[in-house]
């Protein structure tokens, strides 16, 4: 069943054999797929709620007990609320770190350390490291003004349609905020592809063509662009109105 989650969640590199952890040549997974696992756990509130607990009272035939999590971080780091300490011979002293400050959440994996205060000090660094150098962009605000931009220059115009011109929208995203180093935060590239003649009949949510998002040349990012109306394809009927129309207009200015 683990191999199997973790296989849904894409991770190529992780492979379980039992399922507490001990050493086991066919037992592996890698820091980026601990903080990828980490990261998905993470949105089950009950395991989020108890890797941020950092004392609990157990009662066991009546007596109380108190048990302490062992991630030293826990309530002595800013924003500390997650996720794992682990330890055997073969993987040394490992933690993985969960960071929330200011909405802008991080996760930190230190494998192979070998003592408690050398993972600590370099799970400490890391942190350091990332919110010094990195912050949060709001991309969704640079993309609707880009895709408004283009817009306003550009018209999907319809052949044979009962309307010249139509309509369009992004299709839904959850690009809202991305993390950049603060020295990069103009290399996000927005480019903008998309058919701007089409033949009806054209129905609503018809994909026309894409935004891609790019930061450092790098594409970090799709999102469609579709058609936001249905337009009719134009009949007989329609193309001898308006020669009606256009020669009754004539008459009227001839007169």
């Amino acid at each position: 069943m683990m191999n199997r989650k973790a296989q849904e969640l894409g991770l190529s590199n992780t492979h379980f054999v039992t399922p507490h952890g001990l050493d086991n040549d066919e037992h592996y997974t890698t820091a980026y797929e601990l903080a990828r696992l980490a990261d998905y756990a993470l949105n089950n509130k009950k395991i989020a709620e108890v890797v941020n607990t950092k004392n609990y009272t157990v009662y066991i035939n009546g007596y109380g007990k108190t048990i302490s999590n062992t991630n030293e971080l826990l309530g002595y780091l800013e924003g500390v609320n997650g996720v794992k300490t682990g330890f055997t011979n073969n993987a040394g002293r490992c933690l993985v770190t969960s960071v929330n400050r200011k909405d802008f959440q991080i996760i930190t994996v230190v494998l192979g350390a070998d003592t408690k205060r050398i993972r600590t000090n370099d799970s400490i660094k890391l942190i350091k490291y990332a919110y010094t150098n990195y912050e949060l962009i709001n991309i969704k605000e640079i993309i609707e003004n880009k895709f408004k931009e283009w817009q306003e220059g550009n018209q999907v115009y319809i052949d044979k349609g009962k309307k010249e011109n139509i309509k369009i929208k992004l299709a839904e995203h959850a690009y809202e905020f991305y993390p950049v180093n603060k020295n990069k935060e103009n290399n996000i590239d927005i480019q903008i592809n998309a058919n701007t003649i089409l033949e009806a009949p054209v129905y609503a949510d018809m994909v026309i063509g894409k935004l891609i998002i790019k930061f450092d040349d790098e594409v970090i990012g799709e999102i469609e662009i579709r058609t936001n109306e249905n337009v009719e394809k134009r009949t007989v009927e329609d193309y001898l109105s308006e020669i009606f129309k256009n020669y009754k207009k004539l008459y009227c200015m001839s007169i």
